[in-house]
């Protein structure tokens, strides 16, 4: 490939659309360029409709960030939630695609990259997501699991619109007769 540097931007932007951005805060000012961030994100467990995963992270601004050569810090934590019905596959549920990659970006230009892998623990029927980073030479202990009880999900008939109540909350009483 003549250009390196070309291919490598491209592979990070394609694998930067894999979540959508929900929102970010700023966390120190830099006079030249973006400010650090903290972004959150979600992204979906493409092998589990059903799961909905949302990442925070920290992002590098100033000049080096603007262009994308600025090295992110390890420091990031995730929640799950089900957010439709779960059918689990075999291969997962007898735990052969145990510690499988469902997400990952770069966060350096190079060398470092953030992902999440998905563990399922059958004797209490959940599905367990853990961020981490990771280097080439060396990578950080800093990570964040986020854990999604499968439950039953019921089916709505088609055109039904009613609202789901929120999770912990208590279902909508009925009058006798309903």
């Amino acid at each position: 490939m003549r250009h390196p540097f070309i291919f490598l931007c491209l592979l990070g932007l394609a694998q930067a659309s894999a979540a959508e951005m929900i929102g970010s805060v700023n966390t120190k000012f830099k006079l030249m360029g973006p400010s650090d961030k903290i972004v959150v994100e979600v992204f979906d467990d493409e092998d589990l409709p059903g799961v909905a995963c949302y990442l925070s992270r920290a992002k590098t601004g100033g000049i080096s960030g603007a262009v994308g050569v600025a090295e992110d810090t390890s420091d990031a934590s995730l929640d799950c939630a089900q957010i439709g019905p779960i059918n689990v596959p075999d291969d997962i549920r007898n735990g052969k695609r145990n510690g499988e990659q469902v997400f990952k970006k770069r966060t350096s230009l190079v060398f470092k990259t953030l992902q999440v892998v998905r563990f399922y623990d059958p004797q209490r029927n959940v599905l367990v997501y853990m961020t981490y980073s990771d280097r080439i030479i060396e990578g950080s202990p800093k990570n964040s699991v986020a854990v999604v009880a499968i439950a039953p999900w019921a089916a709505q008939p088609p055109g039904a619109a009613a609202p789901t109540p929120a999770p912990g909350a208590a279902a909508p009483a009925t009058k006798p007769g309903q």
